[in-house]
């Protein structure tokens, strides 16, 4: 599975040679937090940013550690003698993870990237020399077939992603094999697909060095190499999603017109779950004139779905331009070349009255109810992640309050979410507050306002009681009638629940 312009990668029959090394990186901490206490914090952000001065100034001894850093990650020559006492070197220069160079030195074939996994499991990314994000030579690379390792987009859909054990799991355009990975941990089988045969070559070599499962790994373009009859319980994909002119990059540019890759994708994908699967993907949108960019998501969503759309982000097609002629490195060429491409993104915008292009998450649920629930919305503010248990219980939520009418839900009992802190909002020295807000410390880090009835309410939630007797107990506190109270409050209390301040008890 290589490409005749490429560099020749490592042999993926040859399990022993992965196994070998990867006894042999463990036993030198080549691992995510062997490299902080290696670098230090500031080279090791250094090196996010695609900087490596500092780490090359932070490993010029001859320690096993600082040896394998230079060799996969700075992708330095080093004396094979050197080499020698740490890596098993005939088998890795048979195997081809290294190769032989000029006098009595050898140099790593691909970029090897500790990647610390949600368990503490010891990982490892393998990518293209020079195109691991945040590696010793950045992206930018401008060759079709070469393949990233991990970046900022790869992380976040990692972090979203329900980890709930299932037993298929398909990861379309694998890339270097993040999710895949991420994936095997979880997942019974796995099916990784990607247009680009070098990607899965390198998604094998991943799966490999880090001591995961293998993987059924498929060419082709998204759902092509899935057959008719083959169905999920969780898809995945973080898929070439740039709007561009063209598809003069693999690895970003869908190569169709506007948003259609993304749009595909999402509608493909609903047939291809199981009941109460998952289907999670980055994407970009584009904001149209005339058009409600929430009117253009739900039109996606496919029938049988519940959704969850959060556009984390909005730039102008001048800034959007700018940022991805910039990860090829078009900046840095001829300038007439540079203007003769921007040009290009703008007209391509301008011709299909693009103002806009929205970047976030989409995530599909298969249902059975008769009418799915569609949620967009936009979200800016800062997460926490890993969010996939808080996305699972989102739809759990949302289940719920569609099967609970107000008096099911006054007969439900109800429990405040943890790390939720209350705020009174009102002049200094007044009686009572102008405002109450409930705000979130986890997840989603929401924050809402809700009336004096309303936080009483949540205060007392501890599952114990039903919603209906604490109202009840509120109402003769407050002297209101407790048959008027439980008919105003279970609009507040639906919210609460469907924003994650309160969990139902089941």
């Amino acid at each position: 599975m290589t490409d005749s312009g490429l560099a020749p990668l490592p042999a993926t029959d040859r399990p022993d040679v992965a196994a070998l090394l990867r006894d042999a990186l463990l036993a030198a901490s080549f691992t995510a937090d062997g490299l902080l206490d290696l670098l230090g914090a500031p080279a090791y952000a250094a090196l996010a940013r695609s900087e490596t001065v500092p780490a090359l100034r932070a490993t010029r001894g001859d320690t096993p550690l600082e040896t394998l850093v230079r060799l996969f990650l700075l992708q330095q020559p080093v004396p094979r003698a050197r080499v020698a006492a740490v890596l098993p070197v005939e088998e890795a220069l048979e195997g081809g993870w290294l190769r032989p160079v000029a006098g009595d030195e050898v140099a790593a074939t691909v970029d090897v990237r500790p990647y610390g996994g949600p368990d503490g499991e010891d990982w490892f990314i393998v990518s293209d020399l020079g195109c691991a994000v945040g590696g010793a030579g950045g992206i930018g690379r401008r060759d079709q077939g070469v393949v990233l390792g991990v970046g900022g987009a790869s992380m976040t859909l990692a972090g979203i992603t329900v980890r709930t054990p299932v037993a298929s799991a398909l990861d379309l355009g694998t890339g270097s094999g993040i999710q895949a990975l991420h994936a095997s941990s979880h997942a019974t089988r796995v099916t990784a697909t990607d247009v680009n045969p070098r990607a899965l070559h390198i998604t094998a070599l991943t799966l490999a060095l880090s001591g995961a499962s293998a993987a059924d790994l498929r060419e082709g373009s998204l759902f092509e190499p899935v057959r008719d009859d083959e169905t999920f319980d969780l898809i995945v994909s973080n898929p070439p999603f740039v709007i561009s002119p063209g598809a003069r990059l693999t690895y970003r540019d869908g190569g169709m017109g506007g948003d259609d890759l993304c749009r595909s994708l999402v509608q493909q994908a609903g047939e291809r779950l199981n009941e109460g699967g998952f289907a999670q993907f980055l994407a970009n949108w584009q904001h149209v004139a005339g058009e409600e960019w929430q009117d253009r998501l739900r039109s996606w969503v496919p029938r049988g779905c519940d959704a969850w759309i959060v556009q984390r982000e909005v730039q102008d097609v001048t800034q959007y331009a700018e940022l991805w002629l910039r990860d090829a490195g078009d900046h840095r060429g001829d300038p007439a070349e540079y203007q003769a491409r921007y040009d290009a993104w703008l007209d391509e915008f301008e011709a299909r009255k693009v103002k806009a292009i929205g970047f976030g998450w989409i995530t599909l649920r298969r249902t059975g109810a008769a009418e799915p629930s569609v949620t967009v919305e936009e979200w800016p503010h800062s997460i926490e992640q890993p969010l996939g248990e808080a996305i699972r219980a989102h739809f759990d939520r949302l289940a719920y309050l569609r099967d609970h009418d107000d008096a099911a839900l006054l007969e439900g009992r109800f429990r405040l979410t943890t790390e939720v802190v209350q705020e009174q909002v009102g002049l200094p020295g007044a009686e009572d507050p102008e405002h109450v807000v409930l705000r979130q410390h986890r997840g989603m880090r929401r924050a809402t306002k809700v009336d004096t009835i309303g936080a009483g309410f949540a205060g007392v939630c501890d599952g114990s009681l039903s919603a209906g007797r604490i109202l009840d107990a509120i109402a003769q506190l407050v002297g209101e009638d407790p048959v008027l109270l439980r008919d105003r409050t279970p609009a507040q209390i639906r919210l609460l629940v469907e924003q994650g301040f309160l969990e139902p008890e089941h």
